[in-house]
């Protein structure tokens, strides 16, 4: 019989955290260097390359259409087009029968920097997420919701885009 451990042995249990954990980090740290990259790159953070990218792809779109595109708060993507507006990024536009509601374009300077900004703008992780199959994605949601709630965390706490993590 051999000294090393099998993998039904009573020590793997207690390993499986720390390599869950290891998994977290370098999915976080890839994730954080992608969007530290971008930022070097454009001089911009990810979230705002994020939404410059669907403001391109969807011309005269409110902060609310990109709210909810970017899985956000109204209040967190009015934060990132007030940003935009300041930088001369992105036009704002009352257009339409409700003048309350504010269309977004990019201007001249958003297409050249947006055209530098290394992709994917959605960063790594949203878009290594798309490319999972509706299995693997319910299984990984009912997963994560098992550990925010062992954190205690619930449905209703903060959720900032990922490029600001």
């Amino acid at each position: 019989m051999s000294d090393t451990p099998s993998p039904t042995d009573s020590t793997q249990p207690a390993q499986a955290p720390a390599r869950v954990l290891r998994r977290f980090r370098q999915v976080f740290t890839a994730t954080r260097n992608h969007y530290q990259q971008v930022e070097k790159h454009v001089g911009i953070g990810g979230a705002q390359v994020w939404a410059l990218g669907i403001i391109g792809a969807q011309p005269g779109i409110g902060v609310g259409g990109l709210a909810r595109t970017m899985h956000i708060h109204q209040s967190t993507a009015s934060n990132l087009v007030r940003a935009l507006v300041d930088r001369e990024l992105v036009s704002t536009a009352r257009e339409g029968a409700d003048r309350r509601a504010v269309q977004l374009r990019l201007l001249p300077a958003g297409t050249d920097l947006l055209a530098k900004a290394p992709g994917p703008y959605t960063g790594l992780l949203v878009q290594a997420l798309d490319r999972l199959d509706d299995a693997t994605l319910a299984r990984l949601e009912a997963d994560l919701t098992q550990l925010a709630q062992a954190m205690g965390i619930g449905e209703d706490a903060p959720a900032l885009p990922i490029a600001q993590l």
